[in-house]
């Protein structure tokens, strides 16, 4: 017998297995398809939690001003000091221009304080310099490096750093992003242990009904594979089916959330995320569906075909 017989066959016992035990394989299917909607839903607001985290950390910055007297030298100095260090991802240098014309923005619905500006007619304003850390922890770090440059050199330009008066606000950020990292990782991994094991006892029960024809195989000298081929099949069509559903469930309930997610992630919509990278999650989706049928179904009959 040819092993594309072998194949095929086992593929119709798995088949007429799994429409055979109709009302054992809709559980599995269903407890399948809660799953992956699980892992799946998981990964798309982690995806969110990733992009507000971004957000969050682009929002945070240490702000060096100079006096209105500092010379481009002095400036310069401060930035090849400034870029020099390990952790600074990037930095911004705004002229005095640049300075006044920010001010003038924010504070254009403000008549007294436009009038004010205009009594003085000189720009008040020193050039400054926005230092962004590679992580949030660093920040005081790049503060008090620039501290010590500032006490270090008299003619540092250096008018005041504004680390001291944002601490308390980067501190609380720092430890909110750890704190999301940590919940995020933690409920990712009960999620994926609950998964598993709940596939795993809803797959065993659909093969714990053919107990009877499992010994029955085993008696009359059924090899291994014609006793766990089908059940893999099985397995492997609960996983399919789980699938499908969930991503034809998803892709609605993704559409109506898409501008709500807006507002409580910034920058991130759901949908946009799910339709832009249905390539990766379909993958995820159908392949960790395949995978853990098979693998549960697996796991399950080694019992059976011990005795």
């Amino acid at each position: 017998m040819s092993a594309w017989t072998n194949i095929k066959r086992v593929t119709r016992y798995g088949l007429v297995g799994f429409i055979r035990n109709g009302f054992v394989s809709l559980a599995a299917v269903f407890i399948m398809m809660i799953t992956l909607f699980t892992i799946l839903w998981v990964l798309m607001i982690g995806a969110g939690f990733q992009s507000a985290l971004h957000w969050l950390t682009e929002q945070v910055d240490v702000t060096v001003y100079f006096t209105t007297d500092a010379s481009q030298a002095q400036i310069e100095q401060v930035r090849k000091q400034v870029v020099a260090l390990p952790e600074v991802a990037s930095s911004v240098l705004i002229s005095r221009e640049d300075a006044l014309a920010r001010f003038k923005e924010r504070h254009a619905n403000d008549q007294v304080t436009m009038e004010a500006l205009a009594e003085l007619g000189d720009n008040p304003l020193g050039a400054a310099l926005e230092v962004r850390a590679k992580e949030t922890s660093q920040y005081a770090s790049i503060a008090k490096n620039l501290s010590d440059f500032q006490k270090n050199t008299s003619a540092s330009g250096i008018d005041k750093i504004n680390y001291q008066q944002n601490e308390h606000a980067i501190t609380q950020m720092t430890s909110f992003i750890d704190a999301l990292r940590v919940f995020g990782l933690t409920a990712g991994l009960i999620l994926a242990a609950a998964a598993l094991l709940i596939s795993f006892n809803t797959i065993r029960l659909a093969i714990y009904t053919s107990r009877d024809e499992i010994g029955i195989m085993n008696l009359v000298g059924a090899g291994t594979w014609f006793v766990r081929g089908p059940f893999l099949v099985s397995g492997i069509l609960y996983g399919l089916c789980g699938g499908l559903i969930t991503l034809l469930l998803s892709y609605p309930l993704a559409l109506a959330l898409g501008p709500g997610s807006e507002g409580f992630f910034p920058n991130f919509n759901i949908f946009t995320y799910y339709t832009g990278n249905f390539a990766l999650l379909l993958l995820v989706v159908m392949g960790g569906g395949i995978l853990l049928g098979a693998l549960s179904s697996y796991l399950a009959v080694r019992r059976y075909l011990k005795t």
